[in-house]
Parts: structure tokens; C-alpha cells; sequence
């Protein structure tokens, strides 16, 4: 038998028997796929975005948007056919190599950690507003322990978490599409239709011009992150294969409306340079515009709930990858353990992690913690690659072996799968060449290299004692 065709145990978590429970339901899976779209990136990093790229930020996220929709729809074949924990760092290994699966999935565990921190800071930071004279430390402990908890239990208590987290971000996102929608056409009371006058004057539809484009793509596509964690989600859920096929297949009408509908949405009400767009954020701006009381304690809320979100889902996802990185001998085994069907290990490991990047927030703000997030920078746009190189290798496979595996296909293979690559490579150069991101195509790379030759030597030492 060719080596090819043998899959070993390790390398299928979900198949009978999986320590891991199977706690996620099918309304969970689906709550968490519409409402894991909607961060806190979108709500204040898009502001930055519209400032460069002005009423053009709608292609921006168009363009970036039609990119992970070619990543999803690849991760979604794959995880559809052998649905894993490790989601795409299992499917880099089965297809690259056990180095690129560590790469992936250590990368990947790192950018998670680190969200951590930078959302709980985040958190802090709104309810020191609101609660003035508290210490920000209190409140990153008080969350870092809420989520460390409740990830420590089982796993629906991530699933119910995320449930509501995820419903009240898209009741929020809806009725701000909707009265948008209707200020466009002027239909509120005391409100005119401002037609296309903000999209073709202050400098016409691309003010910044290409480069003011470019820039907001690469802000698009650090929004778009974190879509990837339903799929692993997914492989604890009751019925993971048409979980994942049923949130990779609304992927392209969430990222439509939520996204690039709520862009058109505020260039079109809103001139793009006004000072609001990024001194209180595009959406609190927005809410202003229409005349909603206390618009900004309103996004406030909503944002803070994007943040509590995001922490669910990182330290649940990093502690997932750490798992199923450990189970395949790629990490150290202590933190193998699997208690309740819970990796409780990982998790204790994953929130220390980021409970200690919070503290290098305060304790070195311009030295470490910046070179940390400087080393994340770009770890997305690997992961999206190693991601299409797999599906190159593994599609071939299973039309082979096992093609009744294939209940979601990736659209226009191979030539879809080339464009993304070349999508990805493309962003990366676009970073490398801009001042601004620079840093973090280098610290990334840095951080890519050093894991690889890690892989490549645990690989190496795993092989002389087969």
C-alpha cells in the first residue's frame, strides 16, 4: 500500500473514539459561523481603512473577501471529507509533511494567544471607561478567568457562550444595516437621501488613489481573521461533516452582507474623511449621523462583546491546535491529558500564554510586546497558504481513494486554488514593500522558518524511531 493511502490514528481526532467530546450542536456550529464573521477588527480597524482607501474600501473588502472565500471553500473540502481538531494543520500534514503541520499549527496557536491579550486589553479598556478608577488589570484578570473557566469545562459551555455572543452581534449588525439602508434612501423621518454625493466627491470614489487601495486590502484581510476556528469547532460537534458544509457554504452571503454591505453602507452616509470615521469608529460615527441616542455607549457594548467573543473562541481554538499538535507527538506531552472530554492542560496552557502577553502589554509596551505583535502580523496569510497547498495535494488524493468524500468541492479546481496562492502572495508582497508592514512580513517570516526547522527536526527524529 502506498504510503499515501495510510492514514494513521493519530492523524483522525474525529473518528471513534476521540477523547474529545462531541458537545457542539448544529445551532451552535451555525451561530458561530454567522456571528464569528462579525469582530471587533470590523467595528474599529475598518476605520483606518476607510481613511486611506476612502468610498474604494468597498473593493477593498470586495477583493479580499472573494480571497477567503477561496480559502473557506478549500478548508471546508477538506474538513468536510476528514474532519480534525487540528483542522488545517492535520490537512497540511497529511499532505505536506508532519513539518508543515507543526508550522501551521504552532503559528496558528500563537497569533490565537496573542488575540487574547490584545482583546482582554481591549475589554479593559472599555470598562475602565465606564467604570472609572477600576484598574485595567482587574478587569483583563476577571475575563482571563471567566473564559479560562469556561473552557476548562465542557465543551457546550463554549458553544452556549459563543451562541449568545454570536446572536447579539448579528441583532446588532442587522439593525445597523437596516437603518442605514433606510437613511440611503432617506426614508427615515427628518432624514434626505444623500445619493452618490459622498462616494464621487472629497477626492471621487478612490481618493488615496492605488496605494490608498492597497491599503485598505491589507486592513480587509487582517478583519477576515478567524473564520478559520468554526471548522475547528466542528470536528466536536454531533454530526461535524455537515456542520462544516453547511458554514462553508454561507460564507460567501455573510462576508456580502456583513462586510462589504455595511462598508457601502457607511461611505455612502458618511463622507470618508470625516474626523468621526476614525476618532469614535465608522459605525459609532454612522449612529451619530442618524441621530441614535448615545451612539457611542452603544458601540461601546457591542464592541465589548466582539472582544469576549474573540477570547472564547482563541483560547478555545488555540487549545484545540495545541491538543491535536500534542496528540501527533508536535508539542509536549504533558499537555496531552484530556480529562471530560476537555483538553483542560492545553487550556491552562493557552490562557497563560496570553495572560502573560497581557502583562508584556504593561510591562514592556514599545519593545516586547510590539516585536510580538509584529510576529503575528502575517501569520494569517501563511496559514491561508499552507492551507491552498494542501488542498492541491489532498483533492488529487481523494479523487482517487475515497471521492465520496467530496460533499463540499472547491469551486473551479485547480485553477481557483492557483488564483488564491497567488492572492495570498500577492498580499505579502504588498506588505513587504510597504513601510508600515514591513516588520511584519519579516518577524512573521522569522517566526515561519524557525518553526519549520523545528517540524523538520522533530519530523526527522520521529522517523529514526519507525
Amino acid at each position: 500500500m502506498s504510503q499515501s493511502t495510510i492514514t494513521p490514528p493519530e492523524l483522525r481526532p474525529s473518528a471513534p473514539g476521540s477523547p474529545l467530546g462531541n458537545g457542539l450542536k448544529q445551532r451552535h456550529l451555525s451561530m458561530i459561523a454567522l456571528g464569528g464573521v462579525i469582530g471587533a477588527g470590523l467595528f474599529v480597524g475598518s476605520g483606518a481603512g476607510i481613511a486611506a482607501a476612502g468610498p474604494s474600501i468597498v473593493l477593498a473588502y470586495a477583493a479580499s473577501g472573494l480571497l477567503v472565500m477561496f480559502v473557506m471553500r478549500m478548508l471546508g473540502e477538506m474538513s468536510a471529507a476528514d474532519p480534525a481538531s487540528g483542522s488545517f494543520s492535520v490537512h497540511a500534514e497529511r499532505a505536506i509533511g508532519p513539518w508543515a503541520g507543526f508550522t501551521a499549527g504552532w503559528m496558528f496557536w500563537t497569533l490565537l494567544c496573542v488575540g487574547v491579550a490584545i482583546e482582554a486589553i481591549g475589554a479593559a479598556h472599555i470598562m475602565t471607561g465606564w467604570f472609572p478608577g477600576t484598574p485595567s488589570w482587574l478587569w483583563v484578570l476577571v475575563f482571563m478567568a471567566l473564559f479560562c473557566g469556561s473552557n476548562l469545562g465542557a465543551v457546550r459551555n463554549f458553544g452556549e457562550f459563543e451562541f449568545w455572543f454570536a446572536a447579539l452581534k448579528i441583532g446588532a449588525i442587522a439593525l445597523f444595516l437596516g437603518l442605514g439602508v433606510l437613511a440611503v434612501f432617506g426614508l427615515p423621518p427628518g432624514t434626505s437621501s444623500p445619493g452618490a454625493a459622498n462616494l464621487a466627491h472629497n477626492g471621487g470614489f478612490l481618493p488615496g488613489g492605488v496605494d490608498g487601495l492597497l491599503v485598505g486590502v491589507l486592513a480587509s484581510v487582517v478583519a477576515y481573521g478567524g473564520l478559520e476556528t468554526v471548522t475547528i469547532a466542528a470536528a466536536e460537534s454531533d454530526d461535524p461533516v455537515r456542520g462544516v458544509a453547511k458554514a462553508v457554504r454561507t460564507t460567501m452571503w455573510r462576508i456580502a452582507i456583513v462586510y462589504v454591505g455595511s462598508m457601502l453602507v457607511i461611505v455612502t452616509l458618511l463622507p470618508w474623511n470625516d474626523p468621526a470615521v476614525t476618532g469614535v469608529g465608522p459605525y459609532a460615527a454612522t449612529l451619530d449621523h442618524l441621530g441614535v441616542p448615545a451612539a457611542g455607549q452603544v458601540m461601546n457594548a457591542v464592541i465589548l462583546v466582539a472582544l469576549l467573543s474573540a477570547m472564547n473562541a482563541n483560547i478555545y481554538g488555540s487549545s484545540r491546535m495545541a491538543h491535536s499538535l500534542v496528540s501527533r507527538g508536535q508539542g509536549p506531552e504533558a499537555l496531552g491529558r484530556v480529562s471530560g472530554g476537555v483538553p483542560r492542560r492545553a487550556v491552562l496552557a493557552s490562557s497563560g500564554f496570553g495572560f502573560v502577553t497581557v502583562l508584556l502589554s504593561y510591562w514592556y509596551p514599545d519593545t516586547l510586546f510590539a516585536w510580538l505583535l509584529n510576529m503575528v502580523g502575517g501569520v494569517i496569510l501563511i496559514v491561508w497558504g499552507f492551507i491552498g497547498v494542501s488542498q492541491l495535494v489532498l483533492r488529487r488524493r481523494l479523487e482517487r481513494e475515497a471521492p465520496e468524500k467530496l460533499t463540499v468541492r472547491m469551486w473551479g479546481f485547480p485553477y481557483l486554488t492557483w488564483v488564491a496562492l497567488a492572492g495570498v502572495a500577492g498580499v505579502l508582497v504588498l506588505m513587504a514593500v510597504s513601510e508600515d508592514t514591513r516588520p511584519q512580513v519579516l518577524f512573521t517570516g522569522g517566526l515561519a522558518v524557525a518553526l519549520a526547522a523545528t517540524g523538520y527536526v522533530v519530523q526527522r527524529r520521529a522517523a529514526g524511531r519507525t
